[in-house]
């Protein structure tokens, strides 16, 4: 169970002189050939912001960041907790893929930290109620590696149909077998998915165009496309397919969504793949209903504890079944490569970059799982006089009629706010801010309102 933290604190940085004051700042950005283009807004303190960036992500994605003045570190590997909790009070930001776990115990450590950027699919190695408590938004890309899963998933349909990784093992170590017993073409075969969203509808799709009949189960009624059929029930998919492919989030009602119980629905001589989350499937389940020949073979890309970095074993420490499941025979298993192409690195980089660089340069929140989502169009280049405060609070009766107060003595260009369960945010642009003492008795005007979580001033 996480435990909720409020970490109140003000956080604004700039690369302008400590001893520089608002009409200077913006008097050096007057001179512009185009006024309407958007201006670039920078925090106004005196600190750089610094990104710790783990697990060979993009290094598109690292050169974006750099290339805007961040301060990068970058780490190829996963990061244990107590590294994190070392390390981390000294950035603003983190990007992370699946292995680096951001806990509550991280988060109450993490002092300056203004976002999270997960480059990866899911979020579920996040504390996300810790992190909005601590008004640090959450980012993700859920959409950029839908093809390279269902292209592997298209893979694994015909290495286990023609029991491809076993002749291939057995040639290398010198044995011809040449045999057609047990192996199958996938055309006319049924596919059954579990969870049609992004990436079992492209599945789908890419499955028909196999000439295989395709089903799919969901919790929501879906518009299939091409000639998939949705059915009532999971029980329902699994009697009648031939292969069965996962695609669901790991949640309360998805842990051992596959057990016993389902395993014996499936019909004798079908095929399981897991791309989804290691925890979806009960695998001493599943080694069982493959030794007794039940399940023909399976693919499994996810486990429910995975190594932390490249080189590190698999082995019955990590989960207690793994040896056993390495032997058995018509069984792929794969390091959780589902979305590891350049493609969809690169554009899951692309996309990460640019939300955690939008929330620390404007303030924009659209893409967060964890958060509203509130955006304000751009301050031009020939708004020279203008300042964007981001106000982060609790979501409680009063916030905004006290934020109001604050900003009563300037012109409040534009704003918007938004909340989410006990969070909530506000984005406000005020003009005829012009020196540094006006924004400093601002801020602490801000910061000393009673549901402040966190303020950040834009200019």
């Amino acid at each position: 169970m996480s435990i909720p933290i409020s970490i109140i604190q003000s956080v604004a940085t700039s690369v302008s002189p400590a001893s520089s004051s608002l009409h200077d700042h913006f008097r050096r950005r007057a001179i512009d050939p185009d006024p309407a283009e958007p201006r670039i807004l920078h925090p106004l303190e005196n600190e750089g912001l610094r990104l710790l960036i783990l697990e060979n992500i993009s290094q598109e994605a690292v050169a974006a960041f750099r290339s805007q003045g961040y301060h990068v570190d970058h780490h190829t590997k996963a990061f244990t907790e107590d590294e994190l909790v070392e390390k981390i009070g000294s950035y603003h930001g983190i990007g992370i893929r699946s292995k680096t776990k951001i806990t509550a115990r991280v988060l109450q450590a993490a002092k300056k930290l203004l976002v999270i950027g997960c480059f990866c699919i899911g979020t579920n190695q996040v504390d996300l109620e810790a992190a909005a408590q601590a008004g640090i938004p959450v980012f993700n890309s859920p959409f950029s590696n839908s093809r390279s899963v269902a292209e592997l998933v298209m893979s694994e349909l015909v290495v286990l149909s023609r029991q491809l990784f076993e002749r291939a093992y057995e040639i290398r170590t010198g044995l011809w077998n040449k045999q057609s017993k047990n192996c199958y073409e996938i055309r006319g075969k049924t596919l059954g998915i579990v969870g049609y969203g992004h990436i079992g509808s492209q599945l789908s799709v890419l499955a028909e165009a196999f000439g295989m009949r395709v089903l799919f189960h969901d919790v929501l009624n879906i518009m299939p496309l091409g000639q998939a059929q949705q059915v009532e029930s999971l029980d329902a998919l699994l009697a009648q397919s031939d292969f069965v492919t996962l695609h669901v989030p790991e949640s309360p009602d998805t842990i051992n969504m596959i057990s016993r119980g389902q395993l014996s629905k499936m019909k004798k001589g079908a095929y399981l793949i897991n791309n989804a989350r290691g925890k979806v499937v009960d695998i001493p389940a599943l080694i069982e209903f493959l030794e007794s020949k039940h399940i023909a073979g399976a693919a499994i890309d996810v486990f429910p504890n995975e190594p932390g970095a490249n080189g590190d074993p698999f082995d019955d420490q990590l989960n207690s079944w793994a040896s056993k499941l390495r032997n058995l025979p018509n069984v792929v298993l794969t390091p959780h490569i589902g979305g590891s192409t350049e493609e969809a690195q690169r554009m899951i980089g692309i996309e990460v970059s640019t939300y955690v660089s939008r929330y620390l340069g404007t303030g924009s929140t659209i893409g967060a799982v964890n958060f509203p989502e509130v955006d304000l169009r751009a301050i031009t280049k020939d708004q020279q006089n203008q300042i964007r405060i981001c106000h982060v609070h609790r979501n409680q009766p009063g916030v905004l009629k006290q934020v109001n107060d604050a900003l009563s003595p300037y012109n409040v260009e534009k704003q918007y706010s938004d909340s989410k369960g006990e969070i909530a945010y506000v984005m406000a642009d005020i003009s005829n801010v012009s020196t540094t003492d006006d924004w400093a008795a601002l801020k602490e005007r801000i910061n000393n309102t009673d549901a402040n979580i966190l303020t950040r001033f834009l200019a």
